[in-house]
């Protein structure tokens, strides 16, 4: 442990973990995944958006941040969902972590019921416990982060996601957890431009990394867009995936927010 952020988080998810366990064993919650509805294909529905040249928005539903405090006080995350998928996000990402980001499971279940696009259940998963219960939630992808996991468990978590058949997004923000997560031939990498051990942001830290993808992996940039220019710079560089929740979270209309931050540039 070094005393970062992401250290107090991790250590309070291991408690919270076990409290879990203790509410609802493992064999109870394994019977809850296995009748969960099938689940909508994340990944493909980024691909299919990057390949017909379009931006594939992954907009956050996020009440507040351990930086950043409340974000959205009138927080209502079925019409903020609804918002969004009018607006043509591809897919939305829903936070579950209550202690440092006011989340619930509940908003992850009650956002997907309103739409019909794939969700991302966005917490900070350590555990194979945590992996089976995105399962049950009705998650379709969940959100590993590098640098929360050694290298044997995030291939474990990974394995076991994919075995019940969710979409995994691996998070990275620096040169080593990126090589770590190619060890997986993962499909989907997200590149965090907020490192989460000092909270600090840099788009940089996306355009840095990107010359180490290989082709076939599809790159999202997460954090810290929020703006057109934003946009066209990652773009430009062949960034074609976004994960926004901030800049929209932010505004009185999230989708249309959306909207505006990603509509094409006028043309000559």
């Amino acid at each position: 442990m070094t005393g970062t952020i992401l250290d107090t988080i991790v250590a309070r998810k291991r408690e919270e973990v076990a409290s879990r366990r203790e509410a609802m064993p493992l064999a109870d919650l394994e019977r809850i995944a296995g009748r969960a509805c099938a689940a909508r294909g994340f990944t493909d529905a980024l691909l299919d958006r990057a390949h017909r040249g379009e931006s594939a928005v992954i907009a956050e539903v996020k009440k507040a941040s351990p930086s950043k405090g409340v974000i959205r006080p009138n927080f209502d995350p079925v019409a903020i969902a609804r918002s969004y998928a009018a607006a043509g996000a591809a897919c939305l990402s829903v936070l579950t972590d209550r202690d440092f980001f006011q989340g619930d499971d509940h908003y992850l279940r009650d956002a997907r019921a309103a739409v019909s696009i794939p969700v991302l259940r966005k917490d900070f998963i350590i555990d194979e416990y945590q992996v089976t219960e995105t399962r049950a939630l009705g998650a379709d992808c969940l959100l590993l982060i590098v640098a929360a996991l050694d290298p044997a468990r995030l291939r474990d978590l990974y394995q076991q996601a994919r075995d019940l058949g969710l979409d995994v997004l691996i998070e990275v923000h620096d040169v080593e957890e990126l090589d770590q997560a190619l060890t997986l031939e993962p499909p989907l990498v997200g590149i965090n431009n907020r490192n989460l051990k000092t909270f600090e942001t840099r788009l940089e830290t996306t355009l840095d990394l990107l010359p180490r993808l290989p082709p076939q992996v599809l790159t999202v940039t997460e954090s810290g867009i929020h703006t057109a220019a934003d946009v066209a710079g990652m773009r430009a560089a062949g960034v074609h995936a976004f994960l926004v929740g901030e800049a929209f979270m932010r505004a009185e209309n999230p989708g249309a927010a959306l909207t505006a931050l990603f509509a094409p540039p006028p043309k000559p």
